[in-house]
């Protein structure tokens, strides 16, 4: 190896020991960038020179000096040579695929474990547990084990293959060469030794003549490992044929083993002895004492399969705050029927394209068990998009029960259109002049385009038609209200901005006033702006303030912002920073003054620290608590014919608004029906580990179109009609069967025929089967 071309690596860098992954990523991409002579000084680092893959067929010299740590060469390739000048630690070799590995000195235990290519030359002794579990690929070369001194104990230990030479040459121990107990479980391969010993494993091994082809064998690959380890002068010295001797494991018809009582001599000679009739129990019982077999069926199997489908939710619908089944609608889709998979969502939202498709941090991709295995997601944003084109849903005819809901944001219009699908008459009032709340006046249009809205909110107009719009209800209204419906909802939101009382107050602008000039064309900024409050609202202020021709943006907390998903990503894409922790002390001309004294230079400053519902309309009969409306868990407030839904009750997302609004309504639906309770009760999710994704590539970057989204759907919970569980079990015993239920089928077992093994279970990929103990009996 000529010196300019040898890549010398250290260990060591600055005066301090380098992790053995980083020395190991050096190495690969030296080797990546073309280099083939490596000189690594090592410094306890695990596993140098395993692995050199990237060299195709090229050879590659790797030279270790200084102090190795464990695994040296482990999982080498071939046309890869390995030279430690010194002595080695322990597992070199470990699971050698064909590298050729030199030890100049002695090495520690565990030498070329389960080694099952490649050849180790060691130029001294070796500790214990050498050899044990190598195997051989009969398409390749046997792996070689060349020892100058002795092995240590346990040596060969459930050897299965390969070729083991111990020179005997200064062994550790002059007596015993091979360690104590050596070839313990040997069930292949041979061992050539030289010197003496004290035994071997008798059953697993025996001592064979050395033939002439053996001896060949063995002086013609002497010579080249001497050469290897530079000990050719040692060659005179150890090929003296006499002293050596050959080691082979035995085959399974040599092992040795005791005999054993046949299964009949055993029934007669002690069962029925014992138990039958005249024994301790035989004039007692009355069932039958044959032996059960070893492999049962029937009611004497241990375990029984269960067919539990749709017996748990999956967890894209238990993630989502509407309960809507996504892997329902992507079902739909792969049966082809688009149509009914868009209209599914209408049972659960009247926005599916808005909010799923854009507004949507969409939690049911966040739960989606894909995701444990760290795949992509199914995408339920092309499948939300897609849904613009859900039409209006066949409503039942009026009962003449009446519900006014004040409030025409995402959580009135829910339950208004919840209780208009269930036949009632839902009347809306708002204060604003358009329908839609934050969803319509406050939503930049950067995250969602108008026409989006704008059909949505036209198939909500003809699904409720009685909207009252401009309509600034007061105490006594509300309490009108109550005389005229059957039942009144309170989704008023929160429209009320918290303000800083600090000096220049009167300076800041309300993101949500911002927010809804902005929306109606109206928006003005300075080139600096500064934002107080970086949540989502305030990320969604800090995008339009570009929009509307801010330079510079900064948004300004107290902690960590909290801000996530498409809000914090498109603030950040326009180029707004963020600063915490910041305490503001005034607001000036120059712009914001923080309690250290630095003024930040703004010309606008947005304020952002969230927001209150303005409730004085409500009667007293009201509970509020901590500035919001106290509802029970069926969002029934303390005065019975009203309950409250959305931002009014608790901040939280449009999804939060929507899933309120559809729960409260199936009470609702419970009182004027005359039922009392909401009917249903919420599946629990199905445990991740029962699901099976080794169907599925892993590799997948990307959906192209909805029926690529719905064919990776693994339908967490609910039958998929695969028919693996019929393929794979191995009696047969499962059929599938026409049955009168949601999907038309059900798997039976054959209990005659299942002996309860689980294949069912295990290769589930939907997790619908599940293994359970079978019923005691007497």
């Amino acid at each position: 190896m000529e010196s300019q071309q040898v890549l010398r690596l250290s260990g060591v860098e600055d005066g301090h020991r380098i992790e053995s992954r980083i020395l190991e990523e050096r190495i690969q991409k030296a080797v990546e960038s073309g280099h083939r002579n490596l000189e690594i000084e090592a410094f306890g680092q695990h596993g140098i020179g395993g692995r050199l893959w990237k060299a195709g067929s090229d050879r590659i010299h790797v030279k270790i000096t200084g102090s190795p740590g464990q695994r040296v060469g482990s999982m080498g390739f071939p046309n890869t040579l390995i030279e430690v000048i010194g002595p080695a630690s322990d597992d070199v070799g470990w699971l050698n695929a064909g590298a050729e590995i030199v030890v100049r000195g002695n090495a520690t235990n565990g030498m070329a474990n389960a080694m099952a290519q490649g050849k180790v030359f060691v130029a001294g002794n070796i500790g214990a547990r050498g050899m044990t579990m190598t195997k051989r690929n009969p398409r390749f070369d046997p792996p070689e084990l060349w020892v100058l001194g002795s092995a240590g104990d346990y040596f060969a230990e459930f050897m299965a293959g390969g070729i083991a030479v111990i020179c005997g040459y200064a062994p550790q121990d002059p007596e015993n060469v091979l360690g104590y107990r050596p070839c313990v479980g040997m069930v292949g391969g041979r061992i050539y030794f030289r010197g003496p010993h004290k035994g071997y494993s008798r059953i697993d091994a025996k001592l064979v003549p050395l033939l002439d082809q053996d001896w060949e064998w063995l002086t013609e690959n002497l010579e080249n490992y001497l050469k290897a380890i530079g000990k050719t002068e040692l060659f005179g010295l150890l090929a003296n044929r006499d002293e050596w001797q050959l080691l082979e494991a035995r085959g399974p018809h040599e092992k040795k083993s005791k005999s054993r009582r046949a299964m009949s001599a055993f029934h007669g000679e002690v069962w029925d002895a014992e138990l039958g009739k005249g024994g301790l129990i035989g004039d007692l019982v009355s069932f039958d004492r044959d032996p059960i077999p070893l492999i049962t069926n029937g009611f004497l199997r241990r375990y029984v399969p269960v067919w539990e489908n749709r017996k748990y939710a999956a967890p894209c619908e238990t993630s989502c705050p509407t309960g809507m089944p996504v892997h329902e609608r992507w079902r739909l889709i792969r049966e082809g029927r688009v149509d009914e998979a868009v209209d599914l969502a209408l049972a659960y939202t009247p926005f599916p394209a808005a909010v799923c498709g854009y507004l949507c941090p969409n939690l049911c991709m966040q739960g989606c068990t894909r995701q444990n295995a760290k795949m992509l997601p199914v995408d339920v944003t092309q499948l939300g998009k897609a849904s613009i084109t859900a039409k209006v849903p066949e409503l039942p005819e009026l009962t003449g029960k009446r519900v006014a809901v004040i409030g025409g944001g995402p959580a009135g219009i829910s339950i208004a259109w919840q209780l208009r699908r269930k036949g009632y008459e839902a009347v809306i009032y708002d204060m604003q002049g358009e329908l839609g709340g934050k969803l319509s006046a406050l939503i930049p249009k950067t995250r969602i385009p108008d026409e989006v809205v704008e059909a949505e909110l036209d198939r909500v107009k003809k699904t409720i038609p009685h909207v009252n719009l401009m309509q600034r209800l007061e105490r006594p209204d509300v309490e009108q209200l109550k005389e005229e419906f059957d039942i009144v909802v309170v989704a008023a939101g929160c429209h009320k901005p918290r303000v800083l009382p600090i000096p220049g107050k009167e300076k800041l602008i309300p993101a949500l006033v911002f927010l809804r000039e902005s929306k109606a064309g109206r928006g003005q900024v300075g080139k600096k702006v500064v934002v107080i409050g970086a949540g989502n609202v305030g990320c969604d202020a800090a995008t339009e303030a570009y929009r509307l021709g801010a330079e510079e943006v900064l948004l300004v907390d107290i902690q960590e912002p909290l801000s996530f998903g498409k809000e914090r990503k498109h603030a950040e894409a326009a180029g707004a920073k963020f600063r915490w922790p910041c305490f503001s002390r005034a607001v000036t001309d120059e712009g914001l003054e923080l309690t250290t004294g630095e003024v930040i230079p703004a010309d606008t400053v947005i304020i952002s620290v969230g927001d209150i519902p303005d409730l004085d309309f409500l009667p007293e009969s009201v509970e509020i608590e901590r500035g919001f409306i106290k509802v029970d868990e069926d969002y029934r407030t303390s005065d019975s014919k009203i309950f409250a839904v959305g931002d009014a009750v608790k901040l939280g997302l449009l999804t939060d608004a929507i899933g309120a609004g559809r729960k409260a309504a199936e009470k609702i639906d419970a009182i004027l029906s005359g039922r009392g309770e909401a009917s249903g009760k919420p599946r629990e999710k199905i445990d991740y580990n029962r699901v099976k994704l080794e169907y599925f590539d892993p590799r997948l970057t990307g959906f192209e179109g909805i029926q690529s989204c719905a064919s990776h759907c693994s339908s967490c919970g609910t039958c998929r009609d695969c028919g693996i569980c019929a393929t794979v079990c191995p009696q047969g015993a499962i059929s599938r069967q026409e049955a009168a239920n949601t999907d038309g089928f059900e798997m039976v077992v054959d209990e005659e025929k299942c002996i309860g093994c689980g294949f069912c279970a295990g290769a589930c990929p939907c997790g619908v089967w599940n293994l359970v103990e079978n019923e005691p009996f007497d």
